[in-house]
């Protein structure tokens, strides 16, 4: 999975900052990117509502500009397919990432795209 390393790459990035402790959940923003590719972006929220997904509005925290692109193949032509597959990554990331510690501080993390619902992938 030769993604896995260009995403854990860019999260380790993102999460050697100095990362406030203030910040209750963590959301991956997916975007159809233009390139044919999925942009994702990680937010930190000061807030967290299972039943309200607007938390994933604050973006108390944000990667901003600092997007990793994953290319559009065959298997993940389908949003529902490039869903799946960035979910598989940052379950992966949680499992043996290097700052895997710091995401899971927070009392949730989710996935989704930006104008579709949430998943909660981890719940403290």
């Amino acid at each position: 999975m030769e993604n896995y390393k260009l995403f854990s790459n860019w999260l380790n990035q993102i999460l050697e900052q100095d990362i406030t402790k203030e910040i209750k959940a963590f959301n991956f923003n997916i975007y159809e990117g233009s390139e044919d590719t999925y942009d994702i972006q990680l937010i930190g929220s000061d807030e967290f509502n299972e039943d309200d997904s607007d938390w994933a509005c604050t973006d108390y925290f944000t990667s901003e500009e600092d997007i990793c692109y994953i290319k559009r193949t065959e298997d993940i032509q389908h949003w529902e397919q490039g869903l799946n597959y960035i979910t598989m990554l940052v379950e992966r990331y949680l499992k043996e990432g290097e700052y895997a510690n710091i995401l899971k501080n927070a009392y949730a993390i989710g996935i989704g795209f930006v104008d579709g619902d949430i998943d909660i992938l981890y719940h403290a």
